[in-house]
């Protein structure tokens, strides 16, 4: 059946479209208060739309999968017909000839590439966008997958993709080395793609899940377009789902929102196991865009930088070890955070630990759910303390650099923190921060939706029984934190810098 041509379904909207996408597997015609997004009758290596059927069930594919996140975007699959005198409508009069995905437009500045292109990226939007991924991924359908079948499937077709671009779209030796140490890191990594599958963490994911598939909807974060082509591609490993907006972050210039988008959504999944397969996961991403990119000659500046990140992920260097102590308010988390975008170590930064959120995290507990006061006991804050510790040094021996958010009103505690440093061969600074105790007792009082649990009465108790560092203590440095946030966290990058 002949196919129709674009020009004569851009005339069955009314109004006509006022805007056409083009990519290379669609086209979006934007009308009205409409989006209607028609599949390419394209044959490609990770993509088959050559017949109608095929298109037709890769649309309702699309709707299906999509409803999962935005079911208010996705309004069904429409077939475009031509009745007996050959007239083409959507009226369903008639064979189907093509099929269209129904979508509610929503306004083109509402994307999160152009939020973060105007620096409309807040920090809360961020966190809120990591907490929208992770609960999706928890419900996730879990999948049966080899997380190492899989990687080495995308190399694999991948590298195909380089190859037939043009002789000069990219550097070559730059390429083959970059091809190479990603080799290496997912020979390094076999044991660990292995696990994936065993803890529950191949899941059918988004798939596409960069900045440009995520919408502002009545002041929430909406995924959507995710990829439904091709479920080898979409039944993944979270963490590399995960991995392709830390990336795009970074594309970007914004380290600073990957790295709280990171640590955001490592205490809502908890998937601090996985991230040793985080530089590999990184890297393949960019890869995968600088094949696309370099795919025409506009496109090879941005496939160059593309390539220069894929090689960054794999690099680690300058890894170190901070610790942030003192009493409840003083703002330990707020500057703990601050300082995760500073430290060396990945192109993301590094990771914050939280003794709040570990302590619940032990307990199979939600973050914002207080714990009864009986359950902060001298053992259970060893224990926590004690896989604090040691997360801390797993992590730092896999290259990441580590900032700790905990109380450390002890000696033995500021001791141990110290040992894991030397134990890993890293650059340790532990800052204390003061601020008077009825500065404190104010603060705690104003937190709501927090994974700490102290009130006023603890701020007190900390106070009579828990010992600041000592002068002897030389890797701990005081830093004041009376005054507002952003004056403390400078203060904590100058003592930072000089620890």
């Amino acid at each position: 059946m002949t196919e129709p041509n674009p020009a004569d379904i851009e005339d069955l909207f009314d109004p006509p479209p006022d805007k056409v996408i083009e990519t290379h597997i669609s086209r979006v015609f934007l009308t009205g208060d409409r989006a209607w997004k028609l599949k390419k009758a394209v044959t490609l290596p990770y993509v088959d739309f050559g017949s109608l059927e095929q298109r037709r069930v890769a649309c309702e594919r699309e709707v299906a999968l999509n409803r999962r996140t935005a079911p208010a975007l996705y309004l069904g699959c429409r077939p475009v017909c031509r009745d007996s005198t050959g007239r083409l409508s959507l009226s369903a009069q008639g064979d189907p000839v093509e099929w269209l995905v129904e979508m509610r437009r929503f306004p083109p500045a509402a994307t999160f590439d152009e939020l973060a292109a105007q620096n409309c990226l807040t920090p809360a939007l961020v966190e809120t966008l990591a907490d929208t991924i992770a609960a999706f991924h928890a419900g996730a359908a879990h999948v049966d997958v080899d997380a190492a079948a899989s990687v080495a499937r995308t190399i694999e077709l991948n590298r195909a993709a380089f190859d037939r671009l043009a002789p000069d779209a990219l550097p070559t030796a730059p390429l083959a080395d970059f091809h190479t140490a990603l080799a290496a890191e997912c020979n390094r990594r076999r044991d660990s793609l292995a696990q994936r599958r065993f803890v529950g963490r191949m899941r059918h994911a988004h798939g596409d899940l960069h900045l440009r598939n995520i919408t502002l909807i009545d002041g929430k974060p909406v995924l959507f377009d995710c990829l439904e082509f091709d479920d080898g591609f979409a039944e993944i490993d979270t963490l590399y789902d995960f991995a392709f907006l830390l990336m795009d972050l970074l594309q970007h210039d914004r380290a600073d929102l990957a790295n709280l988008a990171l640590n955001r959504y490592l205490e809502a999944s908890g998937d601090y196991a996985g991230l040793d397969l985080l530089p590999l996961y990184v890297a393949l991403r960019a890869a995968i865009r600088c094949h696309i990119a370099a795919m025409t000659p506009a496109g090879r500046d941005e496939a160059a930088r593309y390539l220069a990140l894929a090689q960054r992920a794999l690099q680690s260097s300058g890894v170190r070890l901070a610790a942030v102590g003192g009493f409840s308010g003083t703002g330990k988390t707020t500057v703990a955070r601050a300082l995760a975008t500073d430290l060396g170590g990945y192109p993301w930064g590094g990771v914050l630990l939280r003794s709040d959120v570990l302590r619940k995290q032990l307990l199979g507990v939600p973050l914002a759910q207080p714990l009864p006061r009986d359950t902060y006991t001298p053992e259970a804050s060893q224990r926590t303390y004690a896989a604090l510790l040691h997360r801390a040094a797993l992590l730092l021996r896999d290259g990441n650099s580590v900032v700790l958010d905990a109380v450390f009103g002890r000696p033995d505690e500021r001791r141990g923190v110290a040992g894991v440093a030397e134990t890993c061969a890293v650059r340790f600074t532990g800052l204390w921060l003061t601020a008077p105790l009825d500065v404190l007792a104010q603060r705690v009082a104003g937190r709501r939706g927090d994974a700490s649990d102290a009130n006023e009465a603890v701020v007190q108790w900390q106070a009579q029984h828990l010992e600041p560092p000592a002068a002897t203590e030389s890797a701990w440095l005081t830093v004041d934190a009376a005054g507002d946030r952003d004056c403390t966290v400078t203060r904590a990058r100058i003592a930072l810098s000089a620890g």
